[in-house]
């Protein structure tokens, strides 16, 4: 007699992890829960609730009838998440720890863990798809397009995709709550984590200023003027409207650009400033999840620049074997540094990368004295057909 299939589920004591390990065991698998811990919580007391949540993922698997363990990655995710997310920040840029806890931490250090206990696959509460297509395995969007997260999943080895089961990526956000009341599970109503795990629910700049120096600086508007003081350039981000306290007449205010070597964090007015918009970018720190490497290069798909963002046409060009150059259809806003660009061909992951420099902006381009128009009336919108022979011009900040 065969024995089952052995799954570890990655718990996180929320309600999608939960719904995964319950699914798998129904459909015959021999499941065993895993819980990380990857904060040490005395050091900042407890704002990770870890001990509370790994609380929900013994009532989970007590309930379901499944066993359950604790793996301790915590100076693990110091050494390859949290140094790299301080070192970027310092240098006044916004890393997204997401998508490097997912590369680094999650399938691979917790997929080596599974594996050496003698686990089969490692399955986790990702709202992805894995679809073995001409005998390669394929990283597809969520069904539920506002749980996508395959735009944070881009990094991962795509050779790890062999042993990783998505579980509810084929349900809807809605239907895994229903599953989850059906069953009584203990996370069943619980509400979905956000923001960052080692931040929790404290002030951003008080835990950052924690761990790195900032030095506070001038608020400046496109033509140099002071319009206020900012606490430390790593403190905002491009497109960024809440925490600048500047007041006064006409629209809000904007973040647009963040001059590092000045200290000045470059402000503007209007959520449709020309300076907020920029048609192309340079990417590197690439990965592709076809073991193929990239479709032939130059290549036409859609993009994300963040995550939630609708997908966008655009063309990939090779600048070399490090770096695309990606030059969309239409301007888009608030293009940031160290920040992911994520490749789809329909609903395919190919890829990504780090966004290491963006294109000169609609207000440069336009020139000053358009200063207040705004991008919805701007007709200088590029056809695509018209992109495929520029060469990379994108430019760094």
């Amino acid at each position: 007699m065969n024995r089952p299939l052995t799954v570890v589920v990655g718990m996180s004591g929320g309600v999608d992890s939960s719904v995964s390990a319950l699914l798998l065991k129904e459909q015959g698998y021999h499941v065993i829960g895993m819980f990380m811990k990857n904060w040490d919580e005395h050091d900042d007391s407890g704002a990770c609730s870890a001990t509370k949540d790994y609380e929900d993922v013994a009532r989970v698997c007590d309930k379901i009838k499944i066993p359950y363990y604790s793996v301790n990655f915590v100076n693990e995710y110091k050494e390859h998440v949290f140094s790299n997310f301080l070192t970027e920040f310092q240098a006044g840029h916004t890393p997204n720890p997401d998508i490097l806890c997912n590369r680094e931490i999650k399938f691979k250090m917790l997929l080596d863990k599974a594996l050496e206990i003698g686990a089969d696959f490692l399955a986790t509460g990702h709202y992805c798809q894995n679809v073995l297509l001409n005998d390669e395995h394929q990283l597809l969007k969520g069904k539920d397009p506002q749980k996508d997260q395959s735009y944070f999943l881009y990094a991962m080895p795509g050779s790890a995709l062999k042993n990783v089961l998505f579980p509810i990526g084929s349900l809807l956000k809605s239907e895994v709550r229903a599953i989850a009341k059906k069953h009584q599970l203990a996370t069943a109503e619980k509400k979905d984590s956000t923001g960052i795990c080692f931040i929790g629910k404290r002030d951003f700049k008080e835990f950052l200023s924690g761990y790195i120096s900032a030095q506070p600086g001038n608020f400046e508007d496109l033509n140099g003027k002071v319009v206020g003081k900012h606490d430390g350039v790593a403190f905002y981000t491009i497109g960024q409207r809440k925490g600048l306290k500047i007041g006064g007449e006409g629209d809000a205010w904007f973040v647009v650009e963040k001059d590092i070597s000045r200290n000045v964090v470059v402000l503007a007015q209007g959520e449709q400033h020309p300076a907020l918009f920029c048609d192309d970018l340079i990417a590197t720190d690439l990965n592709w999840i076809s073991p193929n490497g990239p479709p032939t290069l130059p290549f036409r798909c859609k993009a994300k620049v963040r995550y939630r963002q609708q997908d966008q046409e655009c063309l990939v060009t090779k600048i070399d074997d490090k770096q695309i150059h990606v030059a969309f259809l239409v301007p888009q806003r608030a293009v940031t540094l160290q920040q992911s660009v994520v490749l789809y061909h329909g609903d395919t992951c190919l890829g990504g990368g780090i966004i290491t420099s963006r294109g000169e902006s609609y207000y440069n381009r336009l020139g000053r004295e358009e200063e207040t128009k705004d991008i919805k009336d701007i007709k200088d919108i590029r056809d695509i057909r018209d992109i495929k022979d520029k060469g990379p011009k994108g430019q760094g900040t």
